[in-house]
């Protein structure tokens, strides 16, 4: 695992016209992967954001007749890298909700590792901006790490950054580099996008890459961009800014070991007594 290799993030606008979106994404990932880019992530929901819940389920795909998903195992095996698709709108057969999926897919175009985002982003904002993702799509239950040539990769994506024992359970299973695809609000881009980014990877001297939309996608929904690539110690190694484009970045699997080995707080968890819940005063009467 010693080997460095070149990493990207494209960062698009999605709307609503499936084929646009694959276009667009696919365009991006063919210029990051004339830089060199062996490994190239795309970010959350890269092949649809719809302008209402009616409009994602109708448009939704299913895995198995997904026109964004062969064409991106396709455009994986042209081009010899291996693709981390951030997610997908995916329609699980039998169930009322759909799945915010991430697809890992290797340099021949096949799907090695399958990822539903567990976390689900349910919150209101000072803004007025509010946001209830389950009641559109069903949870995961599953975290996920997979090799690749250059290391183990674990994949999460968007709000699952706010968790962070999730990332320290993938550390500890071996993952080297974290992806955290995003469709990120604005409102809390601003305030904690980076800060969030740079934790998770000093946390567990992990490789971080995100891929983020930005944009305006319709009249309710903008994105803050930003994607990010933020190597083991912390450092910032690319940040795309706000507007389309991509990122690269010369990643050292190497650098996973040394930060850990300088911080070892990866391997000193112990084991503890939680503390007893206090309960909240009676309301005064």
């Amino acid at each position: 695992m010693t080997e460095t290799f070149t990493a990207a993030c494209v960062q698009p606008t999605t709307g609503q016209d499936i084929r646009e979106n694959l276009a667009q994404v696919s365009d991006l990932v063919r210029q990051a992967h004339a830089t060199g880019a062996r490994l190239i992530a795309t970010p959350e929901v890269s092949n649809l954001i719809g302008e209402n819940r009616a409009m994602t389920f109708e448009r939704a795909e299913t895995e198995g007749d997904s026109p964004s998903l062969n064409g991106y195992r396709a455009l994986a095996a042209e081009l010899g890298i291996w693709l981390s698709v951030g997610s997908l709108c995916v329609r699980v057969p039998g169930e009322e909700r759909l799945a915010n999926r991430s697809f890992l897919i290797d340099d021949g175009g096949v799907v090695r590792a399958r990822y539903d985002k567990i976390h689900m982003f349910d919150v209101d904002l000072a803004t007025g901006e509010s946001h209830r993702e389950s009641r559109s799509y069903r949870p995961g239950e599953q975290a996920v790490v997979a090799p690749t040539p250059w290391g183990t990769i674990g994949l999460t994506i968007c709000y699952d950054i706010r968790f962070p024992y999730l990332y320290r359970a993938l550390a500890q299973a071996g993952a080297d580099f974290v992806t955290i695809p995003a469709a990120f609000t604005r409102p809390t881009g601003k305030a904690h996008w980076h800060v969030l980014q740079r934790a998770r990877a000093i946390e567990n001297g992990v490789y971080v890459i995100a891929a983020a939309q930005c944009g305006e996608h319709h009249a309710k929904r903008r994105t803050y961009g930003h994607s990010v690539i933020v190597d083991p110690w912390g450092e910032v190694l690319a940040d795309a800014g706000p507007e389309r484009g991509f990122i690269v970045a010369e990643i050292d699997p190497a650098a996973v070991a040394k930060a850990r080995a300088m911080v070892g707080s990866l391997y000193h968890d112990r084991a503890y007594t939680g503390p007893e819940p206090i309960k909240a005063p009676a309301a005064a009467e």
